[in-house]
């Protein structure tokens, strides 16, 4: 029974699953880039931008987030994302401001903090602006950052690059709205320029403190917001000489507020999470004898990014294997699977209870979650 929080910022929603207890956390609840698909499908499944799982640390943090887009693959990281799950962890363990969390990340570790107004504010560390960190093959210029012209459906576009742990190409330009971002966004998404692909920003300038932009993220297509692109593109536009270093950016979900600090040279990024509903995922949703739906079937490319630093599972000498990616069509290592013993521990749950008892765990779990945020939201008598 997979319980789930949905959460939105800035209308760019995710699925938050909390498995920092989990006993084999590499088994990420079992789910897959076919499982992911079903779960962010708006009409098949719940419907969402990405799902996100909290995890035990490896590093020193206080605990290790992943991140999977709609279309399975796994990016380095996600402003709205974090800030969702800042939130969610909130909401989960009864924090209230002050209170920040240290997360490890693709991206590095990254710390969002819990405002009094109950915004999240995340230091997202320094920008990245030389080609091979984007990465790019575009050169840097006389700004100091990656710029060139680039050729997509035959318009020449003046791209700027910046990475914020994940890669952005920002777009200067006059009219935002008259953009075609499905057509621009989706050709510039793969271009050569950028060997990782990228997410695509169109910015448009109305004052040094106040831009307006369009978001087209890697693997998810247009979005309502992306807390990392915006964090990109103001860093970009200021180098362009076009932005202060601290601005309102309006997203078509709503304002972030960016902050290129200049002693630090560190990015923070203010801006709302909320959350939507709880909820369990029925198991029909995951039968595995039962098609993708046509409508579901998103070919996820290959170039998805491995987290470095995996500790081995499978024993000395033996090569690890990622069960949850590696076994899709069946075990590959039947004889001594590293997870078998997970797996028999969720078949003895399963046999000795009924479904009633499984949803009534689940339901009492999420009542609980409920009637916490409640408790915390409610003005003072």
């Amino acid at each position: 029974m997979l319980q789930f929080s949905k959460y939105q910022g800035l209308g760019n929603d995710f699925l938050l699953l909390d498995g920092r207890s989990l006993e084999d956390p590499e088994g990420l609840f079992g789910l897959t880039p076919d499982r992911v698909q079903r779960l962010c499908d708006r009409r098949f499944g719940v419907g969402g931008d990405g799902v996100i799982l909290a995890l035990p640390p490896r590093e020193g943090g206080e605990l290790r987030m992943r991140i999977f887009n709609a279309d399975g693959t796994e990016p380095e990281m996600c402003g709205n994302g974090i800030r969702c799950l800042a939130r969610f962890l909130a909401d989960s363990d009864g924090d209230e401001a002050p209170r920040s969390w240290e997360i490890e990340t693709l991206a590095g570790r990254i710390v969002p903090a819990l405002a009094e107004d109950g915004r999240i504010r995340v230091d997202m560390g320094p920008p990245f602006l030389t080609p091979e960190t984007v990465p790019t093959t575009l050169a840097v210029g006389e700004q100091g950052l990656p710029v060139g012209e680039l050729e997509v459906l035959g318009q020449r576009l003046a791209v700027a690059a910046a990475g914020m742990g994940n890669p952005h190409a920002v777009v200067p330009v006059a009219d935002v709205a008259a953009i075609d971002l499905e057509g621009l966004g989706a050709a510039l998404e793969v271009h050569g320029a950028f060997p990782a692909r990228t997410n695509v920003h169109f910015v448009q300038v109305l004052a040094p403190d106040h831009l307006v932009m369009r978001v087209w993220e890697r693997g998810a297509g247009p979005t309502l917001a992306c807390g990392t692109g915006a964090c990109a593109t103001l860093v970009a536009c200021h180098r362009l000489g076009l932005a202060a270093r601290h601005a309102r950016l309006d997203l078509p979900g709503g304002p972030l507020e960016i902050h290129w600090d200049e002693a630090s040279g560190h990015v923070f990024m203010t801006g709302p999470a909320e959350a939507v509903f709880d909820g369990v995922v029925a198991p029909s949703l995951f039968d595995e004898d039962a098609a993708l739906p046509a409508a579901m079937a998103v070919a996820a490319p290959s170039s998805a990014p491995v987290e470095s630093g995996s500790a081995p599972r499978g024993g000395a000498g033996v090569a690890a294997i990622d069960c949850a990616t590696a076994c899709v069509n069946g075990c590959l290592r039947p004889e001594a699977c590293p997870s078998a013993e997970a797996r028999a521990r969720v078949t003895a749950l399963l046999e000795g209870r009924s479904l009633d008892d499984l949803v009534a765990l689940a339901g009492e779990s999420l009542e609980s979650r409920t009637r916490g945020r409640l408790s915390r939201d409610a003005p003072a008598p």
